[in-house]
């Protein structure tokens, strides 16, 4: 019974999932960066694994690299969020689109 117990307690520890807001990542990326601390004590002190931390890090090396070069950088998730905005608008053009095909259809057949 013991040993289900652990099994499920552990299932649900791998499947919880914190999210950070940009800013807190930010944060965190500069602690290593700027301060020159270590990743993996870093994510010691906040829990947070390494593997996390460096991927932020790499996000906000690249974020100051293009901010130089005089270009916008996103993150990934950024991205996907922009992308989904912009599908969404399409289908709304298109959905408009086709009401304004019909609507001249109708126009032009009582015009007859």
């Amino acid at each position: 019974m013991e040993r289900l117990v652990t099994q499920v307690y552990r299932a649900e520890r791998v499947t919880m999932r914190r999210s950070y807001d940009q800013e807190f990542k930010e944060y965190i990326a500069k602690l290593v960066v700027d301060e020159g601390k270590k990743a993996t004590d870093v994510g010691r002190e906040m829990d947070i694994s390494p593997k996390t931390i460096s991927r932020w890090v790499k996000d906000y090396r690249n974020k100051i690299k293009m901010s130089q070069e005089g270009l916008s950088y996103i993150t990934p998730s950024e991205f996907k969020k922009r992308e989904k905005e912009l599908l969404d608008q399409i289908n709304e053009l298109k959905e408009e689109n086709e009401i304004i095909k019909k609507a001249a259809r109708i126009f032009m057949q009582s015009q007859k």
